[in-house]
Order: C-alpha cells, then sequence, then structure tokens
C-alpha cells in the first residue's frame, strides 16, 4: 500500500465538510484527488467556475463522440468492427448486429464485456444458452466460444479487459449484497434452445488473439456440452437489477457506482436514484481533477442531467489532467434543486493510462464539445 502523506490543512475561507454547505461567495468547490477518490484530496472554493476557459490549444482535451454514427460498427463479427477508444489494458468497440453470427468468436486476448444498449437476442456459448436483451451486461470469459443470434436488431458496446479478467468491486462496509445481490447474477442453461442447436454441421471459430484472428474449422457445433459445474461462466447483469448506494446529505463519488474491475480500469453503471435532499448538500457531480484516470461516459437511456446536448448512444472522454464537471445549466439546476430523482442510465470507464482514440471515432467527434461549458452554450 502506498503510504501518502498526511496533514490536513485548513486556509482561507472553506467548507466544514467536501461537497456541503460552501462559502456564498465562492460556490464553485472543485476536488483535486489521487487515486480515482481513493487517495488524497484537496477541496477549493473557487469564485468563477473551474471550466470557464475561453480557449483550448492541444490534444488533450474533453471530447464528445457519437457511436450512433459509427459506419463500420456494421458487420456479422465483432472482430471486425474498430477499436474507438484503447489503451493497453482496455479496447472500447460498439458492434451492430442485425443477423445471426455465421461463425463463434473466441476472444484470446481477454475477457469480453458486453453492454446490450439496444435489442435481444439468443447467445449461445460453451456454457450454454442465455437470453440477453437491452440493458444487459453480460461478461465473457477469456477464450469461450459463443455467438449471437438476434432478436431484434443489436447496438453493443464492447469493452474488452486485454489481457486479464473481470472481477467485482470490494464492496466494504456496506457488505457483498450491497449495489446488487450475486444471486441476480445469470449463467447460461443447458437447456432445451442450447440442445436444439447440437449438430454434425461444418461449423467455424474466429478466434481473436494479439488482434490477429484465426479461423478454426470443426466438422461439428464445439458447442456440444451436455453439462458443467464450477465457478467460471459466462454471467449476466441487468441494469435494472442494481440498487445504488444513496445518501441524502452527500454527493458520493463515482466510484460508489462501480461494477466490475478489470485491469488498469474500472466500469461503473449510473442508474436512476433520488438527488440529495439536504438543503446544504451539491445536488449535481462536483467540479473534480481526476488526475490519475481517464473518464469514459456512455449515454444509454434519460435524461443526463449533468450535460447539455447529450443523446442517448452517444459517449464523453475526459482525458486526466484537467477539471471537468457539470454544464452551467445543470449547475444552476442544481443550486436551485429543481429535479428531485435522476433518471438517467449510462456506463462509465475510468482507465489508469491513457486512452487513444481512433479514426473511427474521430470520425463521429463533435469538435465543439471543448467550449460546452461556455456560459450560454
Amino acid at each position: 500500500m502506498r503510504k501518502w502523506p498526511t496533514f490536513p490543512h485548513r486556509e482561507g475561507t472553506y467548507s466544514k465538510q467536501a461537497h456541503a454547505d460552501f462559502p456564498e461567495q465562492a460556490i464553485y468547490e472543485r476536488e483535486a484527488g489521487r487515486e480515482g477518490f481513493f487517495g488524497p484530496a484537496t477541496h477549493f472554493h473557487h469564485q468563477h467556475a473551474p471550466t470557464g476557459w475561453s480557449e483550448w490549444e492541444g490534444e488533450l482535451k474533453p471530447r464528445a463522440f457519437n457511436f450512433n454514427q459509427v459506419q463500420q460498427a456494421h458487420h456479422n463479427s465483432p472482430w471486425s468492427v474498430p477499436d474507438l477508444l484503447h489503451n493497453n489494458e482496455c479496447k472500447v468497440r460498439v458492434w451492430r448486429l442485425h443477423e445471426a453470427m455465421p461463425q463463434l468468436a473466441r476472444n484470446g486476448d481477454g475477457d469480453e464485456l458486453l453492454f446490450i444498449h439496444q435489442g435481444s437476442a439468443d447467445l449461445y456459448c460453451d456454457y450454454g444458452h442465455l437470453h440477453v436483451s437491452e440493458g444487459d451486461y453480460v461478461m465473457i470469459p477469456r477464450s469461450t466460444n459463443w455467438r449471437l443470434e438476434p432478436e431484434s436488431p443489436l447496438f453493443i458496446l464492447m469493452i474488452e479487459n486485454t489481457g486479464s479478467a473481470y472481477a467485482l468491486p470490494d464492496k466494504g462496509i456496506v457488505g457483498q449484497h450491497a449495489v446488487f445481490d450475486p444471486a441476480v447474477l445469470e449463467a447460461p442453461s443447458i437447456n432445451d434452445k442450447f440442445k436444439a442447436q447440437y449438430s454434425e454441421k461444418r461449423t467455424q471459430v474466429a478466434l481473436k488473439r494479439d488482434n490477429k484472428v484465426n479461423v478454426i474449422t470443426y466438422p461439428f457445433n464445439p458447442l456440444d456440452a451436455i453439462g458443467w459445474h464450477g465457478d467460471l461462466s459466462v454471467l449476466k447483469l441487468n441494469w435494472r437489477d442494481i440498487r445504488p448506494l444513496m445518501s441524502h446529505r452527500y454527493h458520493l463519488p463515482p466510484s460508489a457506482h462501480t461494477t466490475f474491475v478489470g485491469n488498469g480500469f474500472v466500469v461503473c453503471t449510473f442508474v436512476p436514484r433520488p438527488i440529495e435532499s439536504d438543503p446544504g448538500a451539491l445536488k449535481v457531480p462536483f467540479y473534480h481533477n481526476n488526475d490519475d484516470y481517464d473518464e469514459v461516459l456512455f449515454y444509454h437511456a434519460g435524461d443526463f442531467f449533468s450535460r447539455d446536448n447529450i443523446e442517448a448512444g452517444m459517449v464523453t472522454f475526459h482525458p486526466a489532467g484537467f477539471t471537468h464537471g457539470p454544464h452551467p445549466k445543470a449547475f444552476q439546476a442544481g443550486r436551485e434543486a429543481k429535479k428531485t430523482f435522476t433518471d438517467e442510465v449510462a456506463v462509465m470507464i475510468d482507465t489508469r493510462n491513457a486512452l487513444q482514440h481512433s479514426q473511427a471515432a474521430s470520425d463521429v467527434e463533435n469538435t465543439e464539445y471543448v467550449y460546452s461549458w461556455k456560459t450560454g452554450s
């Protein structure tokens, strides 16, 4: 464990606690923190919004992408769609599938996490059959054979945990049943649908390893298991089964909403919840420097209360190293307590190492997003 120097200090005019009861002459709180909200932190009180820049030069800037418009996302193989955001530990793609996959897929590079943004399908894999639909996370262990047969057109967010495996977060003092009870996780079944697809027909597997695709041909369907036992499996979790941690007096950091832990990154889920009701409590995400993590948000559904002009299927990307937070209208609405409940659903990916964006992402970028914090924008 890293031993940080600790010396709590107060200077000038400040609030008694973080995220509550700000000095009236300095309503803009900014948190500078380390290790993604788990390390030491300082809370500044500013007279101007920390996002009130008038110009920005250079590439390390906040970005917004409309993943609805990614043309290369339409394909019958997940290995033929482009990386959009990526580093050595994590690859983010979107994939649209309208017809049954002609081959099995197998990822030799790491665990795959599918988030079903739109549509429904039958998933067939080594472990059996699983029905998946809008709002489901599907965690697929490395080197699992699988394929999808859509019932309705699929739009999928794919998050590869390159070189590693997904785990559940440590829930600490709130206990193992907090956020979601592991009892809601669903595994595939060796059911009648799975048995019906046993076949002696020629079947191909598209195996991805080191970003190269090999095609393996069998004279039979290798999804032929008659049973299994163990604690490694494909797993499904729907966002509707997540019961978020809440506090009516304190705005919890994003880390409180962690759903899966990868190697060098976490996946969090924001789901509808009551907004803080204490009169002095901050009611929108606080301005902050997340100086050790890049932050990515995929917007799935609802009214995204901290953002303007964002719709479902869009993505915001905030690299580490600068202050970000709510847009001006959202900040003002929070001060006026206009809403008592959030109805947004979003997937957040926080990566320890810098993400790169591809040309396919650049093609669908809103280049004016960097100036969306300007007053009146």
